[in-house]
C-alpha cells in the first residue's frame, strides 16, 4: 500500500463511497480532529497504567470507527453504509459506569482543579481539550449535515471520562490535584 497518492495536491480528498470535497469542509475538519483526539489518546496511553492503558486503547478503536463515520457523507449509498464498522450502541454508557467506579476511588472534587499533575494527568488533561474542541466540530457540522446523536453524546461523555482519568492518574500517583483560586491570580492595572 502505497503512503501518497497524490490525489490530494489539489486540496480535496475523497470522502468513503467516493465523493470528493474540499479540505477544509466541515466534515473533513471533523474527522481530523477526531483522527487528531485519537493521537492525543494514544499519547495519554503510552504514561498510564497498565488499566487506563488497555481502556484508552479501547477508545482508541472507537475513535476509529467514529472517523469511518463521519467520513462517510449523509447521501452515501446504503451499499456504501452498510461497509461501516457497527457503532456500540452503549459506547457512552460504558464510559458512564467506568466514571463512576473511579469516582469511588477519588476524593469529592469541591473547586474547579487546574489541569496538570502526573505526566499521565497532564497529558489527558490535554486529550480532554481535544475532545471538547472535536465535539463542537462535530456539533457544528449537525448544524449543516447528519450527524448520528449517539456520536455527539459519546464525544461528551469521552470528555468527561478523560477527565476523570486525569484525576485517578494523579490520586494514584499521589499527586494532589490544584484548586483554582481565583483571588490567587495577581492583577496589573
Amino acid at each position: 500500500m502505497k503512503i501518497y497518492t497524490r490525489t490530494g495536491d489539489d486540496g480535496e480528498t475523497g470522502l468513503f463511497g467516493g465523493l470528493r470535497v474540499r479540505k477544509a469542509s466541515e466534515r473533513i475538519i471533523a474527522y481530523g480532529e477526531i483522527d487528531e483526539l485519537n493521537s492525543a489518546v494514544g499519547w495519554c496511553a503510552a504514561a498510564a497504567d497498565a488499566e487506563l492503558t488497555a481502556a484508552l486503547q479501547r477508545e482508541q478503536a472507537r475513535l476509529f470507527v467514529l472517523g469511518s463515520w463521519l467520513s462517510t457523507p449523509s447521501e452515501a449509498s446504503e451499499d456504501t453504509r452498510a461497509h461501516l464498522p457497527e457503532w456500540e450502541a452503549d459506547a457512552f454508557e460504558v464510559l458512564e459506569a467506568e466514571i463512576d467506579r473511579f469516582e469511588e476511588e477519588l476524593p469529592s472534587l469541591k473547586a474547579f482543579i487546574l489541569p496538570g499533575g502526573c505526566e499521565a494527568a497532564a497529558r489527558l488533561h490535554l486529550a480532554r481539550t481535544i475532545c471538547r474542541r472535536a465535539e463542537r466540530t462535530v456539533a457544528a457540522l449537525a448544524n449543516d449535515d447528519y450527524v448520528d446523536p449517539r456520536h455527539q453524546a459519546y464525544l461528551n461523555r469521552l470528555s468527561d471520562w478523560l477527565f476523570v482519568l486525569a484525576r485517578i492518574s494523579n490520586w494514584r500517583e499521589g499527586v494532589a490535584d490544584v484548586p483554582w483560586h481565583p483571588a490567587a491570580v495577581e492583577t496589573s492595572r
